[in-house]
């Protein structure tokens, strides 16, 4: 869906023209915040607790399959992002788009960087949770610390895309070697 989404912007962007300088800046200041949008989104909805008003339960989709993906981290299907979650949040970033910038070109290039994170997003974590053996640095590092996050202490280590960026901000990326595994890094919310 991140895809066919990412081809239909790109050519109605390419279509409408009209390139502007802010059309390179966009980019530049997403592309900034995305490791710390990625930690939040991964600290507040996907590590969510559910919570009970009343009779209500209040738990997300997003919050339970990131539940399951922590017991079973290699379930290929939990590793991305359920289809009813991705339907909604590329709707919402299509609103957005539309409805938060001044000009459709511009929401344009929003939708075409945000899509291109979100690819990047998924294949890097698929990747993290194949048998691929990452062949360089950079990548070596990504993928150990979000393997920490899931076999070492789920408390930590929550930027997946790149290496400890938030994570280094946000004090949430110890030495491995200090931080004790955690008995409830494969089944959350259950110590």
């Amino acid at each position: 869906m991140i895809a066919v989404s990412f081809v239909a912007v790109l050519t109605a962007r390419l279509v409408l023209g009209d390139w502007q300088l802010t059309d390179a800046l966009i980019p530049v200041l997403m592309i900034a915040a995305f490791p710390l949008v990625e930690w939040i989104i991964h600290v507040t909805v996907l590590h969510w607790r559910p919570r009970h008003l009343g009779p209500l339960t209040l738990d997300s989709e997003l919050a339970r399959k990131h539940r399951a993906h922590h017991t079973d981290p290699r379930d290929v299907p939990l590793i991305f992002i359920p289809p009813k979650s991705l339907t909604l949040t590329i709707a919402a970033l299509t609103a957005i788009a539309f409805l938060a910038f001044p000009r459709p070109e511009l929401g344009l290039t929003f939708l075409l960087t945000i899509t291109t994170l979100g690819i990047l997003y998924e294949w890097t974590h698929y990747l993290i949770h194949t048998d691929y053996k990452p062949k360089h640095a950079p990548y070596r590092a990504i993928w150990r610390n979000h393997r920490h996050h899931h076999y070492k202490n789920e408390h930590y280590w929550f930027t997946v895309t790149t290496a400890n960026t938030a994570d280094r901000l946000l004090h949430t990326a110890p030495d491995p070697t200090t931080v004790p595994t955690s008995p409830t890094a494969r089944h959350l919310h259950s110590g």
